[in-house]
């Protein structure tokens, strides 16, 4: 797992077929360096206003959209004293209200027209980012400046926001399983002094303590023009944008004092430390090993990337091959080299296998690192470190907005623009000299930092977080407030500028082609970066996985990876990652998709790779104890968290013994009974050319496409064995009586409500009504449900909806997560608004907005290869026209308010919802009793998957 992506650039080459591997054909040699790659450059201009806000820009008409970020230089290290979690709290109550618009006034303007937007809060920096159609640039320019110049906060909208942080605290570090380790004790013990120590999100006591002048006197003292960046990237014309920024943005003024001193030095290490914590609900143990390393600017920080590269990317790094693969003692390994302004770490992790010690993983950790520092690595990982790394950064460059972060996280950490088009170069340069020197300096025993995180128990009770830790700024420092400012009245504000002509998006022609063995081809060609994907898709899922039998299908298509006739998991991983390609499998509830996505270049390569995992798997028995024995971890993890334990228990309760109900990863009881003779059986009645369908999209031609799927599957022929392919009997089963169900799991740190209904197949005739009518209730942040929920009374960090289609009736769900004292006052919440839907048209203001949302977030889609690929394979998986591709903004526009209502109250009435409740139940459990006397409450650890009954 990485904590922080690579913000660097990537390849451009030219695409040549190659032949698919037969059996018994050697592995390929190792792919080459992508030295001789030639970077292109992110092309921002740069020019700094009067009043010292830099802007930087660039132009790109192949997008009808554009983004707008403001990156400010403030982030959680700059929290005053007994107020960690400021900076973060601040940007919340930067989307409300200015004197010149009121509260919720951003999502309007980008939400409700088709875009999006967001903010993010980490160590030294907090930046606001929207992506919208771009005739609606300038009203988005004046949006940011006002914000900046005349923010409005009352008492109502801090005390509300506070709420829903406290929310989000419980939902990231509480009620995950290791959220307290990564999220408060790891940074609080790897540092000594620097304010990296408190956790961006901080803590409950720090929030409440927060008052409403403290927020003015934050924003006073940090949100001004000379501590900003404006990034503008996308669809405009260059001289109306500057007219703009200096029309909105030039007027702004500075206070009249310096920003506080804050540039802590990290002591260096004079020794090992360690330190153990215990939290409720940790199913497996883990462990962490984190040196302090350098800060961003350092030289030493590319050799370090590389080196973490080496350390734990993919399953042909050293964690994985050591931990997982060969000793089996960790279910999961990780690898973090975190480098912020004035600090870095390298974190090592392991969060071990079933029946192993924390002490294994410290001395497994320990072993890898140390080799590090023993000898030199191979030129193979060097150069495999060096692949992942450009193809990552090239998928990182994909739209404006991806482009624009790159540039910002670069401009935070340096004040540098020219270090994002360095980076690949300084990449390139690393030898295995330089990363055995920053091993032998960083990466010492004598450096090190050893946590255990265990499971509490009455002898070991719950660690609690620090809450008093020093800061180097302090309330005191903070300017003054100044004058409060409030809304406006009507006639008094500033107008929105009128939106420009729009900028209509282009949908891509899909060619077609068909094998003589059946399989059938779709290209949409995408030119721009030189990155292609391809998806092939079976009907494969695991509503065919059999009785007893669940987890089959996902089980399958995991294996896929671990081996084949001509190649063990172990060069089948290092294949994958010496090309820099991403290629896997996945299993849903009808179908199984194999993707790859890869540069140009190698693209050939990681098709004929493909090709070779999908018609050759071995599914050798000591794959599958391994991957057992993994899905077997994970399930632990996941039923320590609510969310995922009320996920589960939905389809069971909605589809009940049915094979739309059984958990697709399999079940606790399932997944050691599989065997390879399941698997076999699997594969072969179900992987068939004839049913399979592949998805090219990308910088490729339809004719080079078609050449490359002949090369790779022109010759496959069905299995001579393979038996008769029979659609699962009724899948969803028959409709069944709404239940409310309870799991019981004590210590929880928020409780997950779900209602869930048996919906609509994704042929049905209602599909454009119904996705209409869900994104209204519950699928965006404008929705009905997070207005009620999240906004209006604080209750949760987010709400959601969905349709959950499928090619039988779909899982329908509407859901949030909230302490757990509020869970039965959420359920009604929910309940309440899916009925009004059925029982009200939504108004005209209502659809056209929704409208903007889904043809939007289409139009986003069409911008990425993997996004592009997705919607076309998904027309073909439900065998609809390929014509709909470019008829969908205009069968979203045909919708209107009575087919919505209509559609819900027939598909999706309230009166058949189910009620599922996750959590601490002697928090709620009378409260819901007294509205829901047939409740059934199971306790988490009698919770049973295998059965409807779940006991």
């Amino acid at each position: 797992m990485k904590f922080r992506l690579l913000a660097a650039a990537s390849a451009a080459a030219l695409l040549a077929a190659a032949p698919a591997f037969a059996e018994g054909a050697p592995a390929a040699p190792p792919a080459a360096a992508t030295a001789g790659i030639e970077v292109p450059p992110l092309g921002f201009t740069k020019r700094t206003l009067a009043n010292g806000l830099d802007v930087y820009t660039a132009r790109d008409t192949s997008t009808s959209n554009v983004t707008v970020q403001v990156w400010y230089r403030v982030g959680s290290k700059d929290d005053p004293q007994q107020r960690s979690g400021f900076a973060h709290l601040f940007e919340h109550l930067m989307f409300k209200a200015t004197k010149d618009f009121p509260d919720e006034t951003f999502d309007r303007l980008t939400e409700d027209v088709g875009g999006n937007n967001n903010a993010f809060t980490s160590d030294d920096v907090t930046a606001y980012h929207e992506t919208i159609p771009a005739n609606h640039l300038q009203r988005l320019i004046f949006a940011e400046a006002t914000r900046l110049g005349s923010l409005v906060v009352n008492e109502d909208v801090f005390k509300s926001e506070r709420d829903v942080v406290k929310e989000e605290y419980r939902q990231s570090v509480l009620s995950s399983p290791y959220g307290r380790l990564f999220g408060l004790f790891a940074p609080a013990t790897i540092y000594q002094d620097s304010p990296y120590r408190r956790s961006t999100i901080g803590s409950i006591e720090d929030l409440d303590a927060a008052t409403i002048d403290d927020v003015r006197r934050f924003h006073a003292t940090y949100y001004r023009p000379d501590n900003a960046i404006l990034i503008v990237a996308g669809n405009f014309d260059e001289a109306q944008l500057n007219g703009w920024i200096d029309q909105y943005f030039g007027p702004l003024t500075n206070p009249d004092r310096p920003l506080p001193v804050n540039d802590v030095k990290e002591r260096e290490p004079t020794g090992p430390r360690e330190a153990t914590f215990y939290a409720p609900n940790v199913p497996l143990p883990a462990v962490v090993v984190a040196y302090p390393t350098v800060a961003y600017r350092d030289e030493d920080r590319i050799p370090l990337t590389v080196l973490d590269g080496i350390l734990s990317t993919g399953e042909s790094s050293r964690l994985y091959r050591s931990l997982v693969y060969d000793q089996q003692i960790a279910a999961q390994i990780g690898s973090s080299p975190d480098s912020s302004q004035q600090a870095g770490n390298l974190q090592v992790y392991a969060i071990m296998a079933g029946g192993h010690t924390p002490e294994e993983g410290i001395a497994a950790l320990n072993a890898e690192v140390a080799k590090f520092r023993d000898a030199p690595v191979t030129a193979a990982e060097l150069t495999e470190a060096k692949n992942e790394l450009v193809a990552d950064a090239l998928r990182n460059r994909e739209t404006v907005d991806d482009r624009a972060n790159v540039l910002g996280f670069a401009l935070i950490n340096t004040n540098d623009a020219s270090v994002a088009d360095k980076e690949i170069a300084a990449i390139q340069a690393v030898t295995a000299a330089d990363i055995q020197r920053v091993a032998r300096r960083y990466l010492t025993p004598e450096r090190s930092i050893t946590l255990r995180y265990l499971n509490a128990d009455d002898q070991h009770p719950v660690t609690q977080q620090n809450t008093q830790v020093t800061a180097p700024v302090q309330i005191a420092d903070l300017a003054p407030a100044g004058e409060a400012l409030t809304l406006l009245p009507e006639a008094e504000r500033a107008k929105l500028p009128e939106p420009t002509a729009a900028v209509s998006p282009t949908t891509p022609a899909v060619a077609e082609a068909r094998l003589d063995n059946g399989m059938r081809i779709l290209v949409v060609n995408k030119p721009g970066l030189p990155l292609v994907s391809a998806r092939l898709s079976f009907d494969a899922g695991s509503a065919d996985d059999g009785a007893g039998k669940s987890g089959v299908a996902a089980m399958t298509a995991n294996l896929l990876t671990q081996g084949t006739t001509t190649r063990d998991a172990p060069q089948i991983a290092t294949q994958i990652e010496q090309l820099g390609a991403s290629i896997g499998a996945g299993a849903g509830a009808d179908f199984t998709s194999v993707y790859a996505n890869a540069p140009a270049d190698v693209f050939p390569q990681a098709v004929a790779l493909m090709a070779d995992l999908v018609r050759n798997p071995t599914f050798a028995e000591e794959e599958l104890d391994r991957q057992r024995t993994q899905t077997l971890d994970g399930l632990k993890v996941s039923l320590a968290s609510p969310g995922q334990v009320a996920s589960m228990v939905s389809g069971r309760v909605v589809y009940g013994d049915a094979p739309y109900g059984a958990p697709g990863v399999g079940t606790v009881t399932t997944v050691p009974a599989l065997t390879r003779a399941d698997v076999v059986a699997f594969h072969a009645a179900r992987y068939q050319p004839s049913d399979a369908t592949l998805v090219f999209s990308g910088d490729i031609t339809p004719e080079a496409a078609r050449a490359l799927a002949q090369s790779a599957f022109g010759d496959w022929r069905a299995a001579s064995t393979a038996s008769a392919v029979n659609a699962a009997a009724a899948p969803a089963g028959q409709t069944l009586s709404p239940r409310v169900v309870v799991i019981d799991q004590p210590g929880a740190g928020q409780a997950a409500v779900v209602a869930a209904l048996r919906g609509v197949p994704r042929v049905n005739a209602d599909y454009f009504p119904l996705t209409l009518g869900n994104t209204l209730l519950g699928g965006s942040f404008t929705s009905r449900l997070n207005q009620e929920i999240r906004i209006k009374r604080g209750l949760s960090y987010g709400t959601r909806s969905s349709l959950g289609l499928r090619e039988g009736p779909g899982l329908f769900t509407a859901s949030a997560q909230t302490k757990n004292e509020t869970a039965v006052e959420v359920s009604d919440l929910i309940l309440a608004e899916i009925e009004r839907l059925a029982a009200t048209q939504p108004t005209e203001s209502e659809l056209t907005t929704r409208r903007a949302i889904l043809t939007g977030a289409f139009g986003s889609q069409l911008e990425t290869v993997d996004g592009l690929g997705s919607l076309v394979a998904n027309l073909a998986l439900y065998d609809l026209p390929m014509s709909d591709l470019a008829a969908y903004t205009g069968n979203v526009d045909a919708v209107d308010g009575p087919s919505v209502q209509a559609a819900f109250a027939r598909a999706l009435p309230v009166s058949n919802a189910s009620l599922v409740i996750v959590g601490d139940a002697s928090k709620f459990i009378d409260a819901l009793r007294a509205k829901h006397p047939n409740v059934e409450v199971i306790p988490v650890s009698s919770l049973n998957l295998d059965t409807s009954a779940l006991k």
